[in-house]
């Protein structure tokens, strides 16, 4: 191999290997959603992921829709895995042996452990949850406390990470923590890139508590859609109640009533966590200034942005960046993300998050000469 290949084979991405178990009766959509993200990620025109769906016995695998699937990797795909995913199954309150084992033995290597819906019965089982932060899908939640008291259970979020174990609620909740999973592993825009791609939501992150971190509840309605999407567009803007009102042409009391019901926020708290994460999108994909990010992120000043990025990450922007960062280094590599990510708040479409996407890129540049996302 001559230095230049191996200079170049030395500067690729590595391939990151995500194992999926699926415990027989699985779910056939959260099975789908892995493979379905994961494999839309590309860094450098090359997969970020090698997506591997296993089972405990390889072969026809039962699902609760009475289909069966044909697995062809058997529980050993687990070893090595750099993330472990267990889908939902109907036959959460039984798991097979084998799988508590597979689950403990990659805790133990250090992979990270995730679960859909009712997979965090299995890792509840296995002990992985013991003092822990976790959810499931809320129908389920008194079966699982009272199954496992030493859980730390957290009602109304879409997912949960606490340290290296992801818990996800019911059915699309499993796309939010896929999708918090790729920004962790390749940053917001990638991740933000993967949604569009797959017609979801945007990642949707929230708050951070030192190693736990949970969401803000799920959006309930769409009837603010539009005015959330144009709020997108100007971020950078000083926008009020009396802007968003008049865009929704109705009233701010009215406003505030019903945004609330829609997305479990009042507006001003969804504006806020919009402007956060516009501003760590700069952080991660420009070279901007602190005063520039937080410009035309709408936080105002330097001093506002590090307030409001240290009370949500636990970082201040400059170290957020060094965390985050996708732009090459002084020595032409690519920085990794070596921190914690964050979870999941409401955003406003799919649609409108290309559009905001395109507006962050846009304000990002203008910024950069002086003086001066969506569900």
């Amino acid at each position: 191999m001559t230095a230049e290949s191996a200079a170049e084979s030395a500067a690729a991405p590595r391939i990151r290997r995500v194992a999926v178990i699926a415990a027989p009766p699985v779910s056939m959509f959260n099975l789908a959603i892995p493979e379905m993200l994961f494999g839309k990620v590309e860094i450098d025109g090359a997969p970020g992921y090698e997506t591997v769906i296993c089972a405990p016995d390889p072969g026809p695998v039962a699902t609760t829709g009475g289909l069966d699937l044909v697995v062809p990797h058997g529980l050993d795909a687990v070893a090595g895995a750099d993330t472990v995913v267990l889908a939902g199954s109907g036959s959460y309150t039984d798991p097979d042996p084998r799988i508590l084992a597979a689950l403990r033995g990659a805790a133990t290597a250090g992979s990270r452990i995730a679960s859909i819906c009712t997979g965090a019965f299995a890792l509840a089982e296995a002990g992985l949850l013991d003092g822990r932060a976790a959810t499931t899908y809320w129908a389920y939640r008194p079966l699982l406390a009272a199954r496992h008291p030493a859980v730390d259970l957290q009602d109304d979020v879409l997912f949960v990470q606490d340290g290296s174990v992801l818990t996800s609620s019911g059915y699309a909740a499993g796309i939010d923590l896929c999708l918090h999973v790729i920004r962790t592993d390749y940053g917001a825009a990638v991740a933000n890139r993967v949604a569009r791609l797959a017609l979801v939501a945007p990642v949707r992150p929230g708050g951070q508590t030192q190693f736990t971190q949970t969401p803000l509840p799920p959006e309930r309605g769409v009837s603010f859609a539009a005015t959330r999407a144009w709020a997108m567009e100007h971020l950078d803007e000083p926008l009020g109640l009396t802007d968003l009102a008049r865009h929704a042409g109705v009233s701010v009391r009215t406003l505030s009533r019903r945004f609330h019901a829609e997305t479990g926020v009042s507006p001003l708290q969804w504006l806020l966590h919009q402007r956060v994460e516009r501003a760590k999108e700069l952080l991660e994909t420009t070279s901007l200034a602190m005063d520039g990010v937080a410009r035309a992120s709408g936080l105002g000043t330097g001093d506002s942005l590090r307030r409001h990025l240290l009370g949500r990450t636990g970082l201040t922007p400059s170290a957020y960046r060094s965390a985050f960062s996708r732009l090459p280094a002084v020595d032409g590599t690519t920085r990794a993300a070596t921190a914690t990510a964050t979870a999941t708040v409401p955003a406003a479409t799919a649609t409108a998050t290309a559009t905001a996407t395109a507006t962050a890129t846009a304000s990002a540049s203008a910024a950069t000469v002086p003086p001066s996302r969506a569900s």
